[in-house]
């Protein structure tokens, strides 16, 4: 996890670093196991110095660089690279404004570099970790659930061949006709094949499988982990129409199954707590007549 502190770099790149340019030294010569993959002038890139270099990036660039986008962000980074290279030849580097800005990218970097070395630092012993789990079981519940669907307009599933579009009250009307027959004895199944407008799941009985908290939309995941398990729900909107739900099975995972998910939830917490401690102990002074008053302070 980073810390956010990130400006905007340049527009239409997607590599966006943060550490200031560098003079290289004296490239050494390739050898085979470590061959050169870009060069950019004078400037030599091997593949394992490509590799750390997209190993420090964002994750969203990092997927990008390993699948079809691998040459596209070979391609994005030759341009920068060309940029950069342009721009130290014309002593922008030197100038007041980018050395001011390199300044508190390099800030930037020591601040994040810091994160990380907190968070691979902290060490959790058995009994916190499962002292975590017992605390916040219900955050790792797990509910197998069914649903039926009726769409209105403006739902963003399309209306099924030969259906009508419904208006919204009229879906509602039909939902809960839908629940009264249910309610009196129709096997919620049956009803789901034929009625159900989410074609994903209405062949299976609108069976949804097992899911967990933040999978499925806000007010359908709220109903799903507050539902008793059995009876079937009142009508409940979102974005894709009316749905009745019908909670099957809810459990919480054994410890050792979520063991590192908890693990990668703790270490960023007290990752930032050693962080705000650093910051507490660092004096800081800001002028109110220039910054203002904080906004606590502020009537």
């Amino acid at each position: 996890m980073k810390l956010s502190f990130i400006l905007p770099c340049l527009p239409a790149v997607l590599l966006c670093q943060t550490q200031p340019p560098q003079t290289k030294p004296d490239p050494q010569p390739a050898v085979a196991s470590d061959p050169v993959v870009l060069s950019v002038a004078d400037e030599k890139i091997t593949r394992s110095e490509y590799e750390h270099l997209i190993r420090s990036m964002p994750e969203r660039v990092r997927a990008q660089a390993e699948g079809a986008g691998k040459r596209k962000i070979a391609e994005e980074l030759a341009r920068l690279k060309a940029m950069s290279q342009e721009a130290r030849k014309r002593g922008l580097d030197k100038t007041p404004k980018v050395r001011q800005q390199l300044d508190f990218q390099r800030d930037n970097v020591l601040a994040n570099a810091l994160f990380e070395e907190l968070t691979a630092g902290i060490r959790l012993d058995e009994a916190v970790l499962r002292g975590y789990y017992d605390q916040h079981k219900p955050d790792f519940e797990r509910v197998k659930a069914r649903h039926i669907l009726v769409r209105f307009t403006g739902s963003r599933v399309p209306v099924g061949e030969g259906k009508k579009d419904l208006s919204e009250a009229e879906a509602l009307a039909k939902v809960q006709n839908l629940r009264a027959r249910i309610d009196a004895g129709e096997d919620f199944a049956a009803v789901a094949k034929a009625e159900s407008d989410d074609p994903g799941s209405a062949p299976a009985g609108g069976d949804l499988g097992t899911f967990g908290r933040g999978q499925m939309t806000g007010p359908f995941e709220q109903t799903a982990f507050a539902l008793p398990v059995g009876p079937v729900s009142e009508p409940v909107k979102t974005e894709f129409g009316y749905h009745l739900l019908q909670v099957q099975q809810r459990a919480a995972p054994p410890f050792e199954e979520v063991r590192t998910q908890i693990q990668n939830r703790l270490k960023p917490e007290l990752a930032r707590k050693a962080v705000e401690k650093i910051q507490g102990q660092t004096p800081v002074t800001i002028d109110e007549t220039y910054f203002g008053k904080p906004a606590s302070q502020t009537p």
